[in-house]
This record gives C-alpha cells, structure tokens and sequence, in this order.
C-alpha cells in the first residue's frame, strides 16, 4: 500500500505521482501468469518477480533509457522502486544490467499486446443498451502502418561483404590459436585486402564498374575464407567454436551466396536479402517516403479504438498491410462484441475485397468508391475530408510513439527482444495517455457537470 511504503528520510510517497497512478492500473495478477509461463520450476537461480522483471522494461521504454541507466534511476527514485512493488526504499541496485535482456525474453510481443487490451479495450457490453438484443456495429477502427528502424548502419553491399571478410578472419585466428595451428592463414594479404576496400568507399560516389569490381573482389575474399574455416572445422571439429560463431558464419554463407547470386544476374535484387551481419532478421521494407524510399526494420500495423492504439500485426518481413483490414474487423467483433461502424484507413486499404468484405457486414470503408463517381459527389467528398480529419489520430500517435517513446529506433538487437521492445512503447503510450485523461477529467469537468458513465475512463 502507498501509506506502508517506507523512506529512510522520513515522509510519505504523493498519491498524485504518476508512477502511483501507473501502479494502480497495470494487470499485475496477468503480469504474473504470464511471466510464469516462461519459469522453470526445477532449474535456474531463484527469480526476481514478475514485477520487478515487467516495471523495469516499462520503467526503461517509458523514460527512454538504457539498460545501465534504468538500474541507476531505479536505485535513486523511491516513486520507481513503489511502481516494481517494493515495500521500502533501497539505494542499492536491484540487479545486474544484463538480466534486462533476459526479462524482455520472458514477454513475447503477442504477450504484451494482449495486456496492452486487457488494460484499454472496453467490452461492448458495457456500454450496450439493451443486453438482449444483438449488438449493432459500434464505434470507429481507424488503421495505418509504419516501420521501426533497427539500430543499424545503412547497408551497402560492399561495406557487408567488408565486415564478413573481417569477421571470417577472426575466426581463423581463433580457430588456428585453439588448435595450435601454423602456417599462412589466409590466401590474401589483409592489408591489400582492406586498402582496396577503403579506395572504393572513401569515393564520394564510385562509378559502377569500379563498385563491381571491387564487390567481385571481396566475394572472393570471403569466399576463401569460408573454405578454409569449413576444412578446418572438418578436420578438427566443432570445439572452441562456440555458438554465437556457429551462426555468425552461416549468416555470412548465406550473404555470400545472395551476392553472388545478384553478381551473376546483374540485379541488385534478391528475396529475403540480409542486410546486417549482427541483426540477420532484419529486412529493408519498401516505404516510398519523402528522402527515405527503404527503412529497415520491423513493419507494424496499428490500429486506434476509442483513442488508444493496439498492434494488429508485427513482422519483420515486409507485408501489404492492406490485406489485413479483415483480420483487424475480426478482432474488433471478437474484442467488442460488434463490427465497427466505420473503418477510417487510407487508400491502400480499398482493394475490392475490402470494400465487399464491409458492405456484407454493415461496414462504411472511408474514401471514394471505386468506379464511377457517386452522383452524391458534393456530400461524399464532405465525408471523405471529415474521415480524413478524423484519421489524422493515428498519424499522431505514431508520431508520439516514435518521438517521445523511441519506436523510431529500436536498440534491442535480438528479434525477440526487439518486438517486445517496439510493444512496450505502445504500452507506456497508452497508459501515458489513460493518466493525462484521468487528470483532464478531474481538473476540469467534474466540477462543472455530472460525466456520462462510460467505461474508457472509469
């Protein structure tokens, strides 16, 4: 309890706080199973709580730290250390930095989201009139998609190839100093090597045929390289040569045939292309935007009901996401019982079996009809620039997620870790959000008028 919370100086923790008031609406009894889903009952050391493992994330994404700092900022906010549960204040940290990466490991993406509902999804019945009756569609589902950039260099095709020629050397000198081997590690002098790699890519803008043909020549080098650690692998096997290398090198296989590949069919195009060595899950995702025609990154679909925002898919392989329109008005009828209203989305969303999908359930897609014009023309583009004005909420939240709760670069490097990452943002927007309008309710309209039950803000 708040009046039990114990400080060393004396005093009481505020109920107006805002870590207070975000303690009070988290599911922790959720937050619990969940995180004891991922336990081992029979092996491991005794684990930290699940809310202490769950408020240090939120605690992190929330303000926008890393890993060492949101230990730090724990230790010395006692209004923290009440969000994670603790009953008394502590100066000392509550753990090592690195068990951050094996808590955002306990919470998958889809995990979160479904506490992300639970907290801000409100149930039609709650609101229906007459529980008898069925429910006629309600309210509005307005979509959109972005990309969370990945905390990576922008690719290129030589500089690639460059790093996995040094990551394969490394892994020479490793293997010949475990096995005690002697004699000329590589086919090629690596001074030579890396200087014609620097007089292509300190150019401001090579020529085509010099790029070609210092790419051909990296290949080259690599490809050696693979060899000899394969032969070598072969010949003593697999000790010494720990996992994290294992993957590495067959990250680097798969690269070098991709460049091949292209190599030999001139194009600059292959399917599933890598684009980092250290994050090979990692897809460009085709955007078309004003000075950014590829992000690379994850690809989100959102969706915003009753003014919070919810993920709808999640990938890192780029998707149309106008052909999930369906599968966001499914989830809707499951969630609220009823379709919407009115779907609010942009262009991409209008495909034919959208709009027949919609008509058959009573559903008004916003935009202009396919076709020919309506004769109602006048009234239609009225509605199509109040749907517009409309749909602009998601535009901003996304803006704000970005901006303000770091969606805009994501610095978990792990896939896993860095989907749950990119949920926790939205999460710690909307509960952002759910205390802002708590506190506009009670500063200002509660004293003037008694407010309409409605459950968003109960």
């Amino acid at each position: 309890m708040l009046e039990d919370f114990i400080l060393p100086f004396g005093g009481k923790l505020s109920a107006e706080n805002r870590w207070v008031k975000l303690a009070s609406i988290m599911p922790w009894d959720y937050i619990e199973d969940v995180y004891i889903e991922s336990m081992s009952a029979a092996n491991g050391a005794p684990a930290i709580s699940a809310r202490i493992a769950f408020g240090a994330n939120f605690i992190k994404e929330n303000e926008n730290l890393t890993d060492e700092r949101t230990v730090e900022y724990i230790a010395e906010n006692p209004y923290a250390q009440y969000f994670l549960g603790l009953r008394e204040f502590r100066s000392e940290a509550l753990f090592d930095p690195s068990l951050m990466v094996h808590f955002r490991k306990r919470f998958s993406a889809e995990q979160l989201d479904e506490i992300n509902r639970r907290m801000f999804a409100v149930k039609v019945s709650d609101i229906s009139d007459d529980d008898n009756e069925p429910p006629t569609n309600k309210g509005k589902l307005v979509l959109d998609a972005t990309c969370a950039p990945a905390d990576i260099r922008y690719p290129g095709d030589l500089s690639l190839l460059n790093e996995a020629r040094e990551n394969t050397e490394k892994m020479i000198d490793e293997l010949f100093v475990i096995h005690g081997k002697s004699g000329r590690r590589t086919h090629y002098s690596r001074r030579k090597a890396r200087s014609k790699y620097l007089g292509v890519a300190k150019q401001k803008r090579a020529k085509a045929p010099r790029m070609k043909a210092a790419i051909r020549q990296q290949i080259g080098y690599v490809e050696g390289n693979v060899k000899a650690i394969v032969n070598i692998l072969l010949e003593t096997g697999m000790d010494g040569f720990v996992e994290k290398r294992l993957a590495r090198l067959l990250t680097i296989r798969e690269l070098l045939l991709q460049q091949k590949e292209m190599q030999s069919q001139g194009t600059r195009k292959c399917n599933n292309r890598i684009v980092s060595l250290r994050q090979p899950h990692v897809r460009p995702i085709v955007r078309g935007k004003a000075g950014k025609r590829y992000e690379f990154g994850q690809k989100l679909a959102f969706s915003v009901v009753n003014g919070y925002t919810f993920i709808e898919k999640q990938s890192f392989d780029s998707f149309n996401e106008g052909v999930i329109l369906k599968e966001s008005a499914e989830r809707y009828m499951r969630q609220y019982g009823c379709y919407p209203e009115v779907i609010q989305a942009d262009q991409i969303y209008r495909n034919r079996e959208n709009i027949r999908f919609c008509k058959e359930n009573s559903i008004r897609l916003s935009g202009p009809r396919l076709g020919r014009p309506d004769p109602d023309a006048q009234r239609n583009r009225e509605l199509e620039r109040k749907d517009n004005s409309e749909r602009n909420i998601i535009e901003g939240r996304i803006g704000i997620v970005k901006r303000r709760f770091g969606l805009n670069l994501i610095m978990a490097y792990l896939k896993q870790t860095a989907m749950t990452e990119a949920a926790f943002n939205v999460l710690c927007m909307n509960a952002r959000l759910r205390i802002l309008l708590r506190a506009i309710l009670q500063n200002f309209f509660v004293r003037f008028r008694p407010l309409p039950i409605y459950p968003l803000f109960q």
